[in-house]
């Protein structure tokens, strides 16, 4: 087991930066995840602490020691694709086996760790199968049974659960997890699964265009972020991204006017005709009565109107997407599974302006809460 610590690392394709000035430190044991939309460099980075690439600039540890010019096989680091990569040709116990013969270790210990990883991964009445055999599932286990058997200093596991079906997913993550307790070696892991993300990590390394958006852990990026780009990416469903104008002492929304929060004003210098995207999750509208004319016309209103376009029942509780009257902004709502409406129905929604985020329109940096 190892830390792994990257210093200002540089990936370059010809003319082409896929990541820049990537720095971090990763306490041995621990269990990191990055994340990001397809292209953001996230598995760049897993491949060159791997060494399958060459980092253009910038240093790379593992442990206390520089790896910039070892070759991949002396790394000491095992990696799980997504392809699971197993020899079709070999059984389950083979496999599993297959990377401590290829470094010649010795046949007893082989064979103790084939059982003992065999049994951790529920595959030791499988060993002598063959992986067309086997289920996705149980060959995915087998592709992490063949990178545990080796002890390697750091996991690093590329999107390793994407080709499985939900339910599938969902108990290999758990097993994953586990997993990780109990062996407490320090793993990387690449996905674009949001829930992936939440559930599996110690922290998370958001990732766009290349570079490092946000590092913390996982609730801390939830209630936290550090940009829209983190807000709208983490959440499902995501947070909801307002346009709105500072009109008259309140936010014009789409022609209806929303109160400006005390905290917030205290922390914007507010001019007339200045524009900015609001931010608010879902879990924080409420549906409500429909206002009345006056309360329409008020500057202290939490409420927007909006119309009922797409509605989603997932049992427990049923997802809303509306748009706000007259315009083609779309809001996400979360409401309980026994509420009935109708695509077409209008309604009045209440916002907690307390949960109320604010980025710049241009730069998507966060403008409010100050952290």
């Amino acid at each position: 087991m190892a830390k792994v610590r990257l210093e200002e690392i540089k990936r370059r394709f010809n003319n082409v930066t896929a990541i820049e000035d990537i720095t971090f430190e990763i306490p041995d044991g621990e269990f990191w995840v990055f994340v990001g939309p397809s292209g953001c460099g996230k598995s760049t980075i897993l491949r060159t602490i791997a060494g399958l690439e060459t980092a253009t600039s910038g240093k790379l540890f593992i442990g206390d020691r520089l790896v910039n010019n070892i070759p991949a096989r002396q790394r000491d680091v095992a990696m799980v694709f997504q392809n699971y990569a197993l020899y079709p040709h070999m059984t389950v116990a083979q496999n599993i086996a297959f990377g401590l013969q290829m470094r010649k270790v010795d046949s007893k210990i082989i064979q103790d760790r084939v059982v003992n990883v065999a049994r951790s991964l529920s595959l030791e009445h499988l060993l002598d199968r063959k992986p067309k055999q086997l289920s996705g599932g149980q060959q995915q286990r087998v592709a992490l049974g063949r990178a545990i058997a080796r002890e390697p200093q750091v996991f690093l596991l590329d999107e390793p659960l994407s080709n499985l079906d939900a339910q599938l997913r969902d108990d290999t993550r758990a097993e994953l997890k586990q997993l990780h307790q109990e062996l407490g070696i320090t793993t990387i892991y690449v996905t674009h699964d949001q829930v992936e993300a939440m559930t599996l990590a110690d922290k998370i390394v958001v990732l766009n265009r290349g570079r490092i958006q946000q590092i913390g852990d996982p609730q801390t990026i939830y209630a936290r972020p550090a940009n829209r780009m983190v807000a709208t990416f983490l959440g499902s469903p995501p947070m909801n991204i307002l346009p709105a104008i500072y009109q008259d002492n309140a936010f014009d929304v789409s022609g209806q006017l929303l109160a400006i929060p005390a905290n917030v004003r205290e922390h914007l210098r507010l001019r007339q005709g200045q524009r900015f995207d609001l931010g608010i999750r879902p879990e924080y509208i409420y549906i409500n009565e429909p206002p009345t004319n006056q309360e329409l016309q008020e500057e202290n209103q939490s409420q927007l109107v909006v119309e009922v376009k797409v509605i989603e029942p997932l049992g427990r509780e049923t997802l809303i997407r509306a748009s706000l009257a007259n315009s083609q902004v779309l809001l996400n709502v979360q409401v309980g599974g026994g509420v009935r409406l109708h695509p077409g129905d209008r309604l009045s929604l209440e916002l907690d302006l307390n949960q109320l985020f604010v980025f710049d329109p241009n730069t998507g940096d966060k403008i409010f809460p100050l952290d």
